[in-house]
């Protein structure tokens, strides 16, 4: 806003005194100061609010206006409420160093004046970037993408003092300001991505606030663009959407916020819709790569044919390689109880954002990794450039804890307890010949997965090689009868008497029959030990001393 603008309000009580050729200076913020130096607290622009409090004679208005004049603020103000008229010598000061000045009223208080400053202020900022928004969003759907999501993002702090980012629903932060600022944390990304679609999924309208750490966000949903989209995904299912939508988190509290605000930042997400819409149709060409080679190992087809698309893939995925890369196959399920909900859509969206790797750096992070997808199951080829040497014992590649060790409590959020979400990872191969056998391999690991309770489960290829590949596939009435026979005896005594049987059988089987180290965790003394595993072999007619019958006992345990 302009000065002239601040002397033409009569509820403001303003009256010059000086300046009268610079009343067409920009005022960008206001700041009250009594501070015989407050220039380190002025970034330009400023209007300065004085009760004169740091006056003590006629020598210090020299000084004091100079450093404003430094600082570069827009106009002076002084109160005439503690000394009356303001004094002459600050007025000659402000003419000899061009700095306007007005006199306050004594009946108007100074916090009119600065409400009237940051409304008006915040107004035309809010204008000024709904012109710069518009703008952007035209150059990004009629060309070229006109800087992505960060633009969009350093506009909101330059312009309205807004911090923001654009997460996944996965809890990937996928762009920022790009300002200088601490940097959101991951464990923050997560939780905010968690409350995001837990609100979703209760049915509440966004923006949603939330408080982590003593600051609020609040949380837009980031839709598919376009009128005729966004009205077909209003009438389907939120569970088709709600893991795959990204969303921008802002630190502030919308709910004080005007309706002029709140449709500029709608605005801002329908931008970076835009934006996502056009990463999405990017990967269409690594999704079909990925679909064709999937057709291809699951027909059967020869070694050679796979090969050829491999040698076709290769580039796309992992441009300037310049050698075959290793592979290695994640295979997904998103399921709802009910089953009317088809997963493939969201499963695949959801892969591409659990496999981008967190340290990856670039525009699009996740541009090395194919998904396909068929009925409810995704499928990503996923190229290791390098791996460990097969002598040095390390792991490489994808590993499937890791993978999902910090999604998972976004993702439950996501579920809300009617939905699952099941993965399974291979070993890495080198050949196509290998490419079948990955598949399987992943599948069934995914298949374990789905055995263990939780609602966001993996397993990997090493556990392949272990009971846990059996279990899975034992079916349930001999699964229950066969721990009933063994467990049920000492489940009923425990109950009857608090004896603890069960948790001593378990920590007995875990430290391998070592009486003392067994004594020394359940802080007991061997003798009660050796009593209590007298009891479980008398309920149960086994002999833990036996090794068979040690491992029926930890069967049993896990399927229980």
């Amino acid at each position: 806003m302009r000065l002239r603008a601040l002397l033409d309000t009569d509820a403001l009580g303003l009256r010059l005194l000086g300046g009268q050729d610079e009343l067409d200076r920009t005022v960008r913020g206001v700041m009250t100061t009594d501070l015989r130096d407050p220039s380190r607290y002025l970034s330009g622009g400023e209007l300065v609010l004085t009760g004169l409090a740091w006056r003590r004679d006629a020598a210090d208005s020299e000084p004091f206006v100079r450093l404003l004049v430094q600082a570069g603020v827009a106009a002076l103000a002084a109160g005439e409420a503690e000394l009356g008229d303001v004094p002459d010598d600050l007025v000659l000061a402000c003419v000899r160093h061009r700095l306007p000045l007005f006199a306050v009223n004594e009946s108007v208080a100074f916090a009119t004046i600065t409400e009237h400053v940051v409304r008006q202020v915040s107004g035309e900022r809010a204008g000024d970037l709904a012109a710069v928004v518009d703008r952007h969003r035209r150059m990004m759907t009629s060309g070229p993408a006109g800087g992505g999501p960060d633009v969009v993002l350093d506009l909101l702090g330059s312009d309205l003092d807004l911090r923001a980012w654009v997460l996944s629903p996965a809890g990937r932060l996928v762009a920022g300001p790009k300002a200088a600022g601490p940097v959101l944390a991951a464990d923050v990304c997560a939780k905010l991505a968690a409350e995001h679609l837990a609100a979703v999924r209760t049915g509440r309208r966004g923006p949603h606030r939330v408080i982590l750490g003593g600051a609020t966000y609040s949380l837009f949903p980031i839709r598919s663009s376009g009128r005729a989209a966004q009205a077909v995904q209003a009438a389907r299912d939120v569970r088709e959407t709600v893991l795959s939508d990204w969303l921008l988190a802002v630190e502030a509290d919308a709910g004080d916020w005007a309706e002029e605000r709140l449709d500029l930042l709608q605005g801002v997400t329908q931008l970076i819709s835009v934006e996502r819409d056009r990463r999405d149709a990017a990967r269409t060409v690594r999704r079909r790569l990925a679909q064709e080679i999937l057709e291809l190992v699951q027909t059967g087809a020869a070694p050679a044919e796979i090969a050829a698309r491999l040698r076709v893939a290769a580039p796309v995925l992992l441009p300037g390689l310049g050698t075959a890369p290793h592979w290695q196959v994640v295979v997904a399920r998103v399921e709802w109880d009910g089953g009317e909900i088809e997963g493939g859509p969201v499963t695949q969206s959801l892969l591409e954002e659990i496999l981008v790797d967190p340290q990856a750096t670039g525009p699009e992070p996740s541009d090395r990794i194919a998904v396909a997808h068929t009925g409810d199951e995704a499928v990503a080829l996923v190229p290791l450039p390098a791996v460990s040497s097969e002598h040095d014992g390390s792991e490489s590649g994808v590993l499937a804890d890791a993978l999902l060790a910090s999604v998972r409590e976004p993702l439950a959020a996501g579920l809300d307890g009617d939905g699952r979400v099941t993965l399974g990872v291979s070993a890495a191969v080198h050949s196509a010949e290998g490419l079948r056998g990955a598949l399987e391999e992943a599948r069934h690991a995914r298949r374990v997965a789905a055995a263990r309770p939780g609602r966001v489960c993996a397993a990997g290829h090493q556990e392949l090689a272990s009971h846990v590949l059996l279990l899975p596939f034992v079916p349930d009435d001999v699964r229950r009868a066969f721990t009933a026979r063994l467990l049920d005896p000492l489940r009923e005594y425990d109950r009857r008497h608090r004896a603890e049987l069960i948790p001593t059988l378990e920590a007995f089987l875990d430290c391998d029959g070592s009486w003392t180290r067994c004594a020394s965790r359940l802080h007991l003394h061997v003798n009660t030990l050796r009593y209590r595993v007298g009891r479980i072999e008398q309920l149960t007619g086994r002999d833990l001393s036996r090794l068979e019958d040690k491992l029926d006992f930890f069967l049993a345990l896990r399927m229980s």
